[in-house]
């Protein structure tokens, strides 16, 4: 693609955000991040010259409003990034209606808001890459954690269907399965297993790899897992 891409990571924050925002700003693209606290995204904005701005992905306003922010900022998207989640546990009768509301609408329905505004904006150039960030739970539904796998089931779903519509018109959609810990600085790898978690910089590594695909070979779902990590 000609000129400078920009690159739009929502539900931005340390780790794996942290990461893409800093491989991406070395590989040249202009970077902008989405969080409900973007105040907090003050270190590495600095570090990578992004720019930061307020969103609820789960309110269609506060998405339209953060897109018209990026056409201002001419920052449109070529590339988005989708990471928010939110996870309520517990027993299935214990659970709060709620909690699991706001569990699918973080996870899936904001999902569904971004990437629509962003293919609103790629379809007349007939270009354009949106990366849905998955995890276990995407194909694994597990005890105590239903509403998290009805909203990452719901993701992937998605992005699947996306696919299907959408990459014959150019726009390349991808759904990538974290099937396992990512390594931070609140949660470091155990001294005697170095490589039980994942290291955000090599997850990001796939994300950039997805990107730059040639169109002849384009990938729709990838899982990226520690060697270690049971299937």
């Amino acid at each position: 693609m000609a000129g400078q891409q920009s690159a739009l990571i929502v539900g931005a924050g340390s780790g794996l955000s942290a990461s893409l925002a800093r491989l991406f700003a070395k590989n040249d693209m202009k970077v902008a991040l989405a969080a409900r606290s973007p105040d907090k995204l003050a270190e590495f904005t600095k570090a990578t010259k992004a720019r930061a701005f307020h969103c609820d992905v789960a309110q269609r306003d506060e998405v339209e409003k953060l897109f018209a922010d990026l056409d201002g900022a001419q920052l449109t998207p070529d590339v988005v990034v989708y990471n928010p989640s939110y996870r309520a546990r517990g027993p299935l009768v214990e659970l709060d209606p709620a909690e699991v509301e706001k569990s699918i609408a973080i996870t899936a329905f904001g999902g569904f808001l971004v990437a629509q505004a962003a293919v609103k904006r790629m379809l007349p150039k007939r270009n354009g890459t949106i990366l849905f960030t998955g995890a276990s739970a995407s194909i694994k539904g597990y005890p105590q954690s239903a509403p998290f796998a009805m909203g990452k089931f719901a993701l992937r779903g998605l992005a699947q269907s996306m696919a299907r519509e959408l990459q014959p018109q150019g726009i390349h959609v991808a759904h990538v399965v974290i099937d396992g810990g990512i390594r931070s600085a609140r949660r470091p790898a155990p001294l005697d297993q170095p490589d039980a978690l994942l290291n955000p910089d090599a997850v990001a590594e796939t994300y950039l790899h997805l990107i730059k695909q040639p169109r002849s070979a384009w990938a729709s779902e990838i899982e990226l897992r520690p060697w270690v990590e049971k299937f």
